[in-house]
């Protein structure tokens, strides 16, 4: 099992991380280097945590009062997590939702990040060979977290761009018979609101289908919604709960099959204390994925440092909101300089990337002609970015490219070189009509000298998507 192929790591999202990791750019080191912009990280508000930690020396020396209580971090502690800690996230899960649902820290697993939190209900959702409808285009880890260790099966909700790429009954429905022909017992629904790779919040519409469509197959539905504090733009982000609640689900089975996973590696920017968390108000899903998370605890002094940190409403008030200000301000810097190359960006409101439409640069319209245009840009153009067939779009020539882990000289580097690039390349632009996608016949071509340096011939093959 930890040999063999399932783990995803050919996937050409995770190539482009090797690629990324054998030429790095650094400004002083390595000007020249390949920009990493298929790394969703949050680099934009570490000042505001730094300056907390300065002001709060208690916390980060692990003292309370002025005593050290470094003794008792460092012994045993109960899987079940501190209380405090536990305690001090729920609270910070209602603020980021505008306070209009709460959460009770009894229901409240703790797991070493959302990676953990969602192979942890898998394991306690599905048995091997069961499936899970995931709509598309989906964060490519998923293929790793959900089925490498557990045995689980993706059956993709086919969404495409003639409708921003939402979710609908009919795509609920087809994916629902899809894995039925596969002989596939379909144990529930995974979506990540707001959407990772597409930076687009669920509508209230699209929360309530997706309940409905659980309550009516009765199964299961899971949100993973730990991008939901860098919602930057309206509309505002809705959380699963207050849709089950605004529609009196409480007093149903459905109350009990839906799950929410959150974690702190976005919203604080924290990827690197592994803190996750499952939310379910089954009883039994608490049991078995306490016990389950013995397996990836959360350290005592990460508990207790962010413990004190999240308790602090003055702070995670002003941390919420300046955040949020400048994703938004980061996103329209990456949006308006790819506007000026003449690339688009489908229309978002969140996340720390945006979902790029280059299918006019293709030289056609297949996954292949992806694929060398993804080459290109990570090794002449040297941007790291995420082709749209890691993320198993339905349609060639969509990208994912994150805005957020970088500063802002870096950014505007990376969209001189994408203006470079499509201002001399010999690309043609295809933009065809595309099955069941759009009704649009516009063709598009971008036809200029190579320069001739760029004559570099590429490292690898194609691998399987």
């Amino acid at each position: 099992m930890a040999t063999c192929d399932s783990h995803g790591q050919n996937s050409s999202y995770f190539l482009g991380w090797q690629e990324y990791e054998k030429n790095p750019y650094d400004e002083i080191q390595n000007p020249k280097g390949i920009i990493q912009m298929g790394l969703a990280e949050n680099q934009l508000s570490f000042d505001l945590l730094e300056s907390w930690l300065a002001q709060n020396p208690d916390a980060a020396g692990f003292k309370r009062n002025g005593e050290s209580i470094f003794r008792e971090l460092a012994l045993f502690q109960d899987y079940h997590g501190l209380p405090d800690f536990k305690n001090a996230l729920v609270q910070f899960m209602s603020e980021i939702r505008g306070n209009k649902v709460t959460f009770n820290p009894n229901k409240l697993v703790l797991t070493a990040g959302a990676t953990s939190a969602n192979e942890t209900l898998m394991f306690c959702l599905a048995n091997p060979g069961d499936a899970f409808l995931l709509p598309t285009p989906y964060y490519p880890g998923f293929d790793r977290d959900l089925k490498w260790r557990t045995g689980a099966e993706i059956v993709p909700i086919q969404c495409t761009s003639s409708n921003g790429f939402r979710i609908t009954q009919s795509a609920l429905e087809e994916s629902y018979k899809l894995a039925k022909t596969r002989n596939l017992r379909v144990k529930g629904v995974l979506v990540t609101n707001p959407s990772n790779p597409l930076g687009t919040a669920l509508t209230r519409n699209e929360l309530e289908l997706l309940v409905s469509f659980v309550a009516e197959k009765g199964i299961h539905l899971i949100s993973d919604e730990i991008y939901s504090g860098t919602v930057f733009n309206s509309p505002k982000f809705v959380s699963v709960m207050e849709v089950l609640i605004e529609n009196n689900y409480m007093y149903t089975e459905v109350w009990d099959r839906v799950h929410i996973v959150y974690s702190l590696s976005k919203d604080l920017g924290l990827p690197g204390f592994r803190i996750g968390a499952i939310y379910t108000n089954d009883a039994v899903i608490v049991s078995a994925a306490t016990k389950m998370s013995s397996f990836g605890l959360i350290s005592s002094q990460t508990q207790y440092l962010l413990s004190a940190l999240l308790a602090d409403k003055k702070f995670t008030k002003k941390y919420i909101s300046e955040n949020q200000k400048r994703l938004k301000k980061r996103h329209a810097m990456l949006v308006k300089g790819l506007e000026s190359t003449g690339i688009s960006c489908l229309e978002s409101n969140a996340g720390l990337f945006c979902w790029v439409d280059m299918r006019h640069l293709l030289k056609t319209n297949t996954f292949e002609a992806e694929i060398e245009l993804w080459k290109k840009i990570v090794y002449e153009v040297k941007l790291n970015i995420s082709p749209g067939s890691s993320c198993h779009c339905t349609e060639p020539g969509w990208f994912r490219a994150c805005f957020a882990n970088m500063s802002e000289d870096t950014l505007n580097l990376a969209i001189q070189r994408i203006k470079i690039f499509v201002d001399s390349s010999d690309v043609i632009g295809t933009n065809v009509d595309q099955t069941n996608q759009t009704n649009q016949n516009t063709s598009t071509s971008l036809k200029k000298k190579l320069f001739a340096k760029w004559g570099f011939r590429l490292s690898f093959n194609d691998r399987e998507r």
